[in-house]
C-alpha cells in the first residue's frame, strides 16, 4: 500500500476524491451539504436494481419469507440489538419536538439568533436501522417453527461515517439472506454464501477476495470484542480493490456467523428449547455498484455483454 502524498493528500485520499468527482460529473450520484449523503440518479438506480437481480437469482427464492422494513425501527428493538454498546459512533438516534407553544416560542428564537436549537428536542420512539436485518428479529421472539427461519430483508440503513470515499456512504442499501436456528444451521448459511457470493460477484465482471474481517467496535473494549470475532472466524468480507494497490479493498459483500446473540437478546429459541443462533450474508447495494462503475466504466452500455445480459434479462 502507498502512502505517497499529492498536495495535502494522501494518494489514496486523492484516489478517492477523484472517484467522487468523476461519480458526480457523470450526474450519477448527487451531491448534498452532508458529506458521505447522496442522491441517487435514474441510471445508478437501474444499476442496483440489476444487480439485485443477479443476488435474487443465487439466493433462496421461495424457500426464504420476504420482509421489507422502513429505515427507521422501535428504539425498544433498538435497544435489544445491544447496538449501542459496541458502534456508539455509528449510530443515528430520531429526536423530535413535543414542547409547548412557549417552549417552542423559544426554540424560534434560539433559531433566530442563529444559536443550537437541539436542547428543546428530546428522543422519539425510533432509531435508523444500522443494519438490515435487525428490525427482523422481534417477529421471531418466541419458539422458532422446526427447521428454523429463512429471510430475506432488504432495505436502507444507516451509519454515522462521514467521508469523502463514494464508498462510505452514510444511507446506503443492504440486501440481506438471514439464517434463524440451530447453531450448525447458522454456521453453515454463513459458510456456503462465501463462495455464492463470490461466483455472484465473478458473473458481474468482479475480481473479489474472501478474507477475514472485523466490525468497526467502540473504544477499548471494542478491540478485544474486534479480536475475538477475527480469531473465532465469526466474519467474513468479499472484498474488491477500487483503488488499485492503495488499500487492502473494500468490502462490497459481508458474511455474519452472531453466535446467540440476537437469539438471547430476543428471546427466541430452537423447536428443541435452545436459544437460536443467526448468520446473515449482506450484500451492499451502493458498493457493488460502485465497484462495477469502477472496474467497467461510467457508460453502462460499453459494459461487457454478458454482464448486462444477467442484470438486464
Amino acid at each position: 500500500m502507498s502512502s505517497t502524498t499529492v498536495g495535502d493528500l494522501t494518494e489514496l485520499e486523492q484516489a478517492r476524491l477523484d472517484f467522487q468527482q468523476q461519480l458526480l460529473a457523470a450526474g450519477l450520484l448527487i451531491e448534498t451539504a452532508v458529506p458521505g449523503l447522496y442522491g441517487r440518479s435514474g441510471e445508478f438506480e437501474d444499476i442496483v436494481d440489476g444487480i439485485d437481480r443477479v443476488v435474487v437469482a443465487a439466493g433462496p427464492g421461495a424457500a426464504a419469507t420476504r420482509l421489507r422494513f422502513p429505515p427507521v425501527f422501535p428504539r425498544t428493538s433498538f435497544e435489544r440489538t445491544d447496538y449501542i454498546a459496541s458502534f456508539p459512533h455509528l449510530t443515528g438516534a430520531v429526536t423530535t419536538f413535543a414542547g409547548t407553544n412557549a417552549e417552542h416560542a423559544e426554540l424560534l428564537a434560539a433559531r433566530a439568533r442563529g444559536e443550537a436549537w437541539d436542547s428543546w428536542l428530546e428522543p422519539a420512539d425510533t432509531v435508523l436501522v444500522s443494519a438490515a436485518c435487525h428490525p427482523a428479529y422481534a417477529r421471531y421472539t418466541g419458539t422458532l417453527r422446526d427447521g428454523g427461519e429463512l429471510l430475506d430483508v432488504y432495505g436502507y440503513c444507516f451509519r454515522h461515517e462521514p467521508a469523502v470515499d463514494p464508498a462510505r456512504m452514510q444511507a446506503f442499501r443492504m440486501h440481506e439472506f438471514v439464517c434463524l436456528g440451530t447453531a450448525d444451521a447458522a454456521e453453515q448459511h454463513r459458510d456456503s454464501w462465501i463462495g455464492r457470493g463470490l461466483d455472484v460477484l465473478d458473473s458481474l465482471g468482479l475480481d473479489a477476495t474472501a478474507v477475514p474481517a472485523n466490525d468497526p467496535f467502540f473504544g477499548r473494549a471494542g478491540r478485544m470484542l474486534a479480536a475475538n470475532q477475527r480469531h473465532e472466524n465469526l466474519k467474513t468480507e468479499l472484498t474488491v480493490r477500487l483503488y488499485g494497490d492503495l488499500d487492502e479493498g473494500t468490502a462490497v459483500v459481508s458474511c455474519n456467523c452472531h453466535r446467540d446473540h440476537f437469539g438471547d437478546t430476543f428471546g427466541i429459541t430452537t423447536a428443541d428449547g435452545e436459544v437460536a443462533h443467526s448468520a446473515c450474508v449482506g450484500f451492499g447495494m451502493e458498493r457493488i455498484a460502485l465497484a462495477m462503475l469502477r472496474t467497467h466504466g461510467t457508460a453502462v452500455d460499453t459494459w461487457p455483454t454478458s454482464v448486462r445480459n444477467r442484470m438486464f434479462p
